[in-house]
């Protein structure tokens, strides 16, 4: 098979993020100017740089109380700060219920029951039980095609890891079972892992 978007796939339902997965999910947390917490999650997310610590989030929808875009974006584009929170498999519900549709005066961490912490390089909150956290400060959000694409980039200034999650100095992913998002409502874990060496180690 092969298709051009713009004439259509004509599949029942779309087959493109189900064929870019796995996902990890980047649980956004953010705190506006009036101190209301937001708190919601983005498959299009992923670490783009180490030194300094970068990450990336897309936003691809608009909400019609913000102006052309979502909540996290909004606010982002107001503070200039965020939090990426890790969800784990045992948090895949919670989750879920922050990825409604809410007003933007909606705290996500209240409606969900989900218990919230303070950053400390930033004014934000973080999800408190969250394996691993990222404090990022904005760097740039860039426009991309299309009516309501926009892409947030931060550097991160701190990082939390949950303690259960260090084993032998090492962060590991089994100890928490990462949550990722495939194609249509589709989501996995990762349970197991194996190695590879690179040619030029």
């Amino acid at each position: 098979m092969f298709y051009e978007p713009k004439d259509g796939h004509g599949l029942p339902h779309n087959p493109f993020n189900a064929i870019v997965t796995p996902r990890p999910i980047g649980w956004i947390s953010t705190r506006d100017s009036d101190g209301r917490d937001n708190l919601a999650p983005y498959s299009f997310f992923n670490a783009v740089a180490y030194v300094p610590p970068q990450v990336m989030f897309a936003s691809t929808s608009a909400k019609d109380d913000r102006d052309g875009t979502k909540d996290s974006v909004a606010v982002i584009r107001e503070t200039g700060v965020f939090c990426v929170n890790i969800v784990e498999y045992a948090m895949r519900d919670v989750m879920n219920v922050t990825s409604a549709t809410f007003p933007a005066d909606i705290d996500e961490f209240a409606e969900a029951g989900i218990e919230k912490a303070q950053a400390r390089t930033i004014d934000c909150p973080f999800v408190a039980a969250a394996p691993a956290a990222l404090e990022c400060k904005l760097t740039e959000i860039v426009k991309l095609p299309g009516a309501a694409n926009f892409t947030v980039f931060g550097e991160v200034t701190g990082v939390h890891i949950r303690d259960n999650c260090l084993r032998d100095g090492i962060f590991d992913v089994t100890a928490y079972q990462p949550l990722t998002r495939l194609g249509y409502r589709d989501y996995s874990r990762i349970t197991e892992l194996f190695s590879l060496k690179r040619p030029d180690d």
